[in-house]
């Protein structure tokens, strides 16, 4: 559950730790219902736009790894993470143990952009969605 320190709405930080927290655990459903429509995926050769929840449940379904948050740092309504990768219970990570890093903005309590920021992340296989 998510909870804000008194706005009634929740920190950029603990928004990504939700999504970290529901990929890890492979409840793809519920990390795609952090996603506000129209939300922009920027990964290492494209940008996706996720403008329905079915985008965003497909996207996060395809990503292979799952990621132990190592390092958080947050300002305002932007958070950035950096990941230990692994694997996630319905597939192999192609790079267990690499890091990974990622920057997410959030209003009103939604992710608007989820940036790939650094490290040798693995990206969703196949056509972005």
């Amino acid at each position: 559950m998510l909870t804000g320190c008194g706005s009634g709405q929740p920190s950029a930080e603990s928004v990504l730790r939700a999504w970290s927290q529901e990929l890890n655990s492979g409840d793809n459903e519920a990390a795609a219902k952090l996603f506000a429509r129209g939300a922009r995926v920027v990964q290492p050769g494209y940008v996706l736009r996720l403008e329905t929840y079915e985008q965003a449940l497909a996207w996060n379904a395809r990503l292979p790894c799952s990621g132990r948050i190592v390092a958080m740092k947050s300002d305002g309504n932007t958070a950035r993470a950096t990941f230990v990768l692994g694997d996630r219970q319905t597939s192999k990570c192609d790079g267990p143990g690499e890091r990974a890093s990622a920057l997410i903005r959030v209003r009103k309590g939604k992710i608007i952009l989820w940036h790939q920021t650094s490290g040798a992340a693995p990206t969703p296989s196949g056509p972005p969605v």
